[in-house]
């Protein structure tokens, strides 16, 4: 990714979410489960301001793997952040794939909630990807970058809910679309939900 990718803009096609149960942790890997979910915001290590970092698969991202292709991690003033400093775009050089393994109480329903917004800096219009659990897609998205720019990143909440089957969970969240402009994740969160899901 080159700063003179980054010219363009964004409007938002949403997929709605859904409610399923987490099938059996396949995704895991081999990963030991961090007692919490932790840096939805990308917010450790530090990239360079008014810069980036690329990551390729095997690296890790503070408590997030780069599992597949590479990412590049966004410094603070490169572009609009949805919270705290720092961003990610999901697309290196090309499609990545990043997880996180985190403690879960099986039988407990969790919701997933992040900003979505895409690098407005080239084509194609549509930046698309996937979030799954446990290797089970739970959601796709899809966010247009027409009318957008790196002030006005237009990040639009996404969100959705699963039933934990096991004592950890794997998070994922991959990119579908080809070439070095991704889809841009933050504020990932993850909360045990209650009434707030109608349970």
């Amino acid at each position: 990714m080159s700063v003179s990718r980054l010219r363009i803009t964004a409007v938002a096609l949403l997929v709605a979410g859904a409610t399923v149960l987490a099938t059996p942790a396949q995704a895991a890997g081999g990963h030991r489960a961090a007692s919490r979910f932790d840096d939805g915001s990308f917010e450790s290590p530090k990239a360079p301001a008014n810069s980036f970092t690329e990551f390729a698969a095997g690296q890790s991202i503070g408590p997030w793997r780069i599992t597949a292709g590479s990412v590049d991690l966004i410094g603070a003033g490169f572009w609009q952040a949805a919270e705290g400093d720092q961003s990610l775009d999901l697309n290196g050089a090309g499609a990545g794939t990043i997880a996180q393994t985190f403690a879960t109480t099986p039988g407990a329903t969790y919701s997933v909630t992040y900003a979505l917004a895409g690098n407005p800096a080239g084509g194609p219009a549509l930046r698309t990807g996937r979030a799954e659990i446990d290797g089970q897609d739970f959601q796709d998205f899809t966010f247009d970058i027409t009318g957008k720019t790196r002030a006005d990143m237009g990040y639009v909440g996404r969100q959705f809910s699963f039933v934990a089957r096991n004592s950890s969970t794997t998070l994922t969240f991959a990119s579908t679309v080809a070439g070095p402009y991704g889809p841009v994740l933050d504020d990932i969160q993850v909360k045990e939900c209650k009434a707030c899901c109608g349970n």
